[in-house]
């Protein structure tokens, strides 16, 4: 298979073959993201993309699991997308999952017919930056033509069509500053929304990235390592009882964990609850994360 540029997938995808079906991101003006910011956003031929997947064919004996890169693949065209799942399932009798990124402004402009039709032909699941639920953090990271609103609207489609949705958001995306209003606004905004599963991960400083300079510049005041479990531990206590997997063990988090809400709330606020009390990570003024 060939791929353009770096390539990245979600980490709960690690098992998974990667197919590159579009380069770069749709958006790519997040201020805290540079994960596509070398490459110009296109739709691959499909010519190439099924060249590639004949070619994992060869290479691999059995695939239960394919995740399609890079961001925003459901941005593509219903057509040309129904035609890339059937190529892959006709290819792989065998796939269980197929899964991509996708924004929620992607979800709100398919119709639920459309999604419908993705998901019969094979679509498992979407992942999606949710990123905040405050609308001044929204802003801020000028994450282009999203809202609350959208947010929401995308969600019911992809739930009244069957697509399971991933959502991610990121601890101490506020800042020192915004730390509560981030986590109060995100809270609400998973509550109202109840997606299949939601990833939340520690802030991460990208280099040549807006945000890195704003750090720089003093502009973006990093939050400090208890803030971050403090958010961890209100999102927890605040989430509603509706099913949910936590994939809450993305490297950067202090207390990695990951399981099935409601049921294990309790153990997670317990392993959080004793990280604020004893991790002596909690005396830091600065969280201190890794770049993805």
């Amino acid at each position: 298979m060939r791929f353009e540029g770096k390539v990245y997938r979600p980490w709960p995808e690690a098992e998974s073959v990667l197919i590159q079906v579009t380069v770069g991101c749709s958006i790519n003006t997040c201020t805290f993201c540079s994960m596509f910011r070398d490459k110009t956003f296109r739709i691959r031929e499909l010519d190439d993309i099924f060249q590639d997947i004949d070619a994992a064919r060869r290479y691999y004996s059995k695939v239960e699991s394919m995740f399609l890169v890079d961001g925003n693949v459901l941005v593509i065209p219903t057509e040309k997308l129904l035609t890339i799942l059937e190529k892959i399932t006709d290819t792989f009798p065998e796939i269980q999952n197929i899964a991509m990124y996708a924004g929620f402004n992607d979800l709100r402009r398919k119709s639920v017919d459309e999604l419908k039709a993705l998901k019969a032909a094979g679509l498992s699941m979407v992942y999606t930056g949710l990123e905040s639920g405050d609308p001044v953090i929204i802003e801020r990271i000028n994450k282009r033509g999203m809202n609350r609103e959208r947010m929401l609207e995308g969600m019911a489609k992809a739930r009244e069509a069957g697509v399971r949705v991933l959502a991610s958001f990121i601890f101490g995306l506020g800042g020192r500053e915004r730390s509560k209003e981030h986590i109060e606004e995100t809270t609400r905004l998973v509550n109202e929304m109840r997606p299949d599963e939601i990833a939340p991960m520690a802030l991460a400083i990208q280099p040549g990235t807006e945000m890195e300079e704003e750090v720089r510049r003093g502009e973006f005041l990093m939050p400090s390592p208890l803030q971050v479990l403090e958010e961890e531990k209100f999102l927890l206590e605040n989430l509603g009882d509706f099913p949910c997997y936590y994939w809450g063990d993305h490297g950067n988090n202090i207390s990695p964990m990951r399981g099935m809400l409601p049921q294990a709330r309790d153990a997670f606020l317990e392993r959080v609850n004793f990280h604020i009390a004893n991790n002596p990570v909690t005396k830091k003024e600065v969280i201190e994360t890794y770049s993805w």
